[in-house]
């Protein structure tokens, strides 16, 4: 029996990947091949799969006869499943003595409740262990050094070849659980801190330890498995990245911590050609990781291995018919799991019914199939994710409300609705018992509202990414369902018109009162799941995000103890609606229509009417009432031209208070900036004018003496006016340029002085000839007088040796006149000054003619 029921077992174990060749020096030894298992994020899920993944794990034990360790790569504890959390994950830690793990890096979830906790409680006291295996944490430092407070490694003898299983955290551990309880230790860089480990391992002193072969466990690895690669990872920089370029010493890599499935090969920095397996399986004893390493028994050297994730035989990945008995009489070691296990489940069912709060009235997910016959929804099947539900959005207000103001303060909370499975009924169940009345709400029932046991993660999202995850309730083809509608919390409403393109289907979000600002910062309250992702809700990938350590579980049942008795809120968050306008001002006219305006939750009441209501400034006015048909109505109103200031015009149905919301906006002020540098007569010009705010759009006008003398259209808010060389003369000229607005934005105007100023002239003279016979001799002077884009006009006054001679009257910015004959011999200096007219400004200009007695 023993005989089939193994081979039965080795049909569903996967078989080993291709060993994949590195390159080490020539053997100098026998090979030894060693069996290293791994785990990650097993979060305490001691449940009804532990026997079976205790299987799988026993099964590639024996599988070989080759020496096995099991490492884990923490989160060990902590975020666990009920019947684990229930006893301070005591059942967990009792399942993995009874599987015999060896060592794992610490996790950040390992101290939930304190490093003292973690030390004197999880780890235990020398001689007196709770954990049988070596918590690492080679970066895990004493305050304020550089002191490892944790096992920076362990030691393990496989076959003769030593082997050192070398831990870290996650740096982030410091801003992902209650400061309060690790302020006397410090969390530096795990692969600095590993790096410094394997040197000294690999350094040839015997005095501080050695080892062949070294293995690597971080609680810390890449962001995405399954579809994706090593390189890709790899590029994203990072602590997986750090962790990648590990000193060569190091030979094989486990990951943990951000819950992903992979099996890569990384080139080993420095060694070309050479790869080295990083190994990370995923979360909740999905997987069991398996590295089959091949080394020269003398040197330690790598000469082959395997990579690979083993899922849990009895799953898809890896099914099996054998049942928990038949696995037990395999391997006898399952015997003890079998038993912490039940132990567990049966105490986590004691404490089960005992009631934790209680409900005015059902509440429930959306349903469907029923009907409002009665005006109240009520018949149908549970759980229609489509549809929004009265206990979606309760939840939400729990995620939001029930976070410590010293792990975080979020502005709103969003549930994905396959994480409620099951209601909270007003009606009792006294039969198994008898505290169970009606209204009340045991620990069972509210467990099992969200029995997956998440972490809260406070997920920052800038208003442009909020909207997406507000999207991707839309999901994508090939999806299960095309449409996952989110609960979210009290505090937000949306609308969605679902015949526009993808990434316009979200058409306003409200929060707290305030349309969406794209460009904000919103912290978001939501389950881990939706943080890496799930449901497809992609947007919240790679977001910064705090884990707050906090268990949705936890919080939701102190909410409802809060909020004794919690009652449902029956108005819709998110309304569908067709052709609403998201702005509106005093004077226009719009008109449109909602749906889906009623809940489908049980006891949800049929809305009859839709009052438009508008706020603006301190001033209310009721805009009309319109009718509610199968959870639809056709609104038409006209803003008031009174209502000029900034509000909100609300729509709310009745009698739920579903509540739709419009912007009321206001015109802006603005002003108008003009400007003009002086013109040069004969230059072109311009005057440049700015409308502030920026946005405004429109013309703006240029108008002399009550005329418009040139338009133009506003750019980014500026606009420029040309004026053409000699169309204005010399002198001041003013203008106002006035704005006439826009939709949302006021008129307004400004004076402008336009100065042209007069042309600096380009006077010359030459003088022919130049040498002349004393006392007969004459020279002609030509004159010429120029400026840029005209002739000036006027005389020229000629001065020779300082002495006035004679004005000429230039034509066509030209003169000649003749000078001598003279009594003095040597240079004569012949200066020539031009006067200036209405447009042009003075100049001069100076020659020489020489004087001698013969030529």
């Amino acid at each position: 029996m023993i005989a089939r029921l193994g081979a039965l077992v080795a049909m569903f174990v996967a078989p080993l990947a291709v060993l994949l060749p590195t390159t080490p020096a020539d053997a100098a030894g026998t090979p030894v091949t060693l069996n290293l298992l791994s785990i990650n994020d097993f979060h305490g899920r001691v449940n009804t799969n532990m026997v079976k993944w205790g299987a799988t794990i026993e099964s590639l034990r024996a599988a070989t006869s080759n020496p096995s360790i099991m490492v884990g790569a923490g989160d060990l504890i902590g975020a666990s499943e009920f019947a684990s959390a229930l006893a301070q994950d005591q059942p967990a830690i009792d399942v993995l003595n009874a599987l015999a793990l060896d060592a794992s890096a610490v996790g950040n979830h390992e101290f939930d409740q304190g490093w003292v906790d973690l030390r004197d409680r999880v780890i235990g006291p020398a001689g007196n262990r709770n954990a049988d295996w070596t918590y690492l944490g080679a970066n895990v430092y004493a305050k304020g050094t550089q002191d490892p407070v944790l096992p920076e490694y362990a030691m393990f003898d496989m076959s003769g070849v030593s082997v050192a299983v070398v831990g870290a955290v996650t740096e982030e551990t410091r801003s992902l659980v209650s400061p309060g309880g690790i302020t006397e230790i410090d969390f530096g860089n795990p692969a600095t801190a590993v790096n410094r480990v394997a040197r000294q391992l690999s350094d040839g002193n015997p005095d501080n330890g050695e080892a062949q072969v070294i293995v690597a466990s971080f609680h810390a690895g890449a962001s995405k498995g399954v579809g994706s690669d090593f390189a890709t990872e790899y590029a994203k920089g990072g602590e997986f990245a750090q962790i990648a370029d590990l000193d060569p010493a190091v030979d094989v890599i486990f990951n943990g911590h951000t819950h992903q499935a992979y099996a890569f090969n990384g080139p080993v920095p420095g060694v070309a050609g050479k790869t080295r397996p990083l190994v990370q399986t995923g979360q909740y004893a999905d997987n069991v990781g398996q590295v089959e390493l091949t080394v020269d028994s003398e040197t330690g050297d790598v000469i082959s291995y395997a990579a690979r994730n083993v899922a849990r035989l009895g799953t898809a990945g890896n099914p099996s018919t054998l049942t928990d008995a038949d696995f037990i009489a395999l391997y006898p070691s399952l015997a003890q799991v079998k038993s912490i296990t039940d132990a567990a489940l049966e105490a986590a069912k004691a404490i089960g019914n005992q009631p934790v709060g209680g409900v005015s009235a059902d509440i429930t997910t959306a349903f469907i199939g029923g009907s409002y016959a009665t005006g109240v929804y009520a018949g149908g099947t549970r759980d229609d994710r489509y549809s929004e539900s009265t206990l979606g959005d309760l939840v939400a207000n729990a995620l939001r409300d029930g976070i410590p103001a010293d792990l975080g303060e979020p502005d709103l909370a969003v549930v994905t609705p396959g994480g409620l499975r099951a209601e909270l009924r007003y009606a009792g169940d006294t039969a198994t018992n008898p505290e169970n009345t009606d209204g009340v709400v045991t620990y069972a029932e509210a467990n099992g509202v969200l029995p997956f046991v998440n972490n809260l993660w406070l997920i920052d999202l800038t208003g442009a990414q909020l909207k997406t995850v507000f999207e991707q309730q839309f999901q994508p083809a090939g999806a299960q369902r095309s449409f996952l509608a989110l609960g979210v919390s009290d505090n937000v409403t949306a609308t969605i018109d679902a015949t526009k393109p993808v990434g316009q289907r979200i058409t306003s979000i409200w929060i707290d009162g305030q349309p969406l600002d794209l460009a904000a910062t919103y912290t978001v309250s939501a389950f881990s799941f939706l943080g890496t992702g799930g449901d497809n809700f992609l947007a919240f990938q790679g977001a910064p995000y705090r884990d707050t350590g906090l268990i949705d579980r936890d919080v939701w049942i102190q909410y409802l103890r809060d909020h004794n008795p919690a009652a449902p809120d029956f108005a819709r968050q998110i309304v569908d609606e067709s052709g609403m306008p998201t702005q509106l001002y005093a004077g226009e006219s719009t008109s449109f229509s909602l749906s889906k305006l009623n809940l489908t939750s049980l006891g949800s009441p049929q809305n009859t009417t839709v009052q438009v209501i508008a706020h603006s400034g301190g001033a209310t006015e009721d805009l009309g009432t319109f009718p509610v048909t199968d959870g639809g109505a056709a609104i038409s109103f006209t803003v008031p031209e009174a209502l000029t200031a900034a509000g909100r015009i609300e729509l709310v149905a009745q009698p739920t208070g579903t509540t739709v919301s419009i912007s009321l906006g206001e015109r802006a002020a603005t002003s108008v900036s003009a400007t003009a540098a002086p013109i040069t007569y004969g230059q072109a010009g311009s005057v440049e004018v700015s409308v502030a705010p920026a946005d405004a759009t429109g013309a703006v006008e240029l108008v002399s003496a009550g005329q418009t003398v040139a338009t133009a259209d506003l750019v980014d808010g500026s606009a420029s006016f040309a004026l053409d060389a000699l169309s204005l003369p010399v002198g001041s000229h003013p203008y106002t340029v006035t704005y006439s607005g826009d939709r949302t934005h006021q008129p307004s105007s400004a004076p402008v002085t336009v100065t042209v100023v007069k042309a600096a002239p380009t006077v010359s003279v030459a003088a022919s000839p130049s040498v002349v016979l004393f006392g007969r001799g004459t020279s002609t002077l030509t004159i010429s007088v120029a400026a840029d884009g005209f002739t000036p006009t006027g005389t020229v006054a000629v001065w020779v040796n300082g002495r006035w001679i004679r004005n000429v009257t230039l034509t066509n910015g030209t003169a000649t006149t003749v000078v001598g004959p003279f009594r003095q011999l040597g240079t004569q200096t012949v200066r020539v000054r031009y006067r200036g007219d209405a447009q042009t400004n003075t100049g001069s200009a100076t020659t020489t003619i020489t004087v001698r007695r013969r030529l």
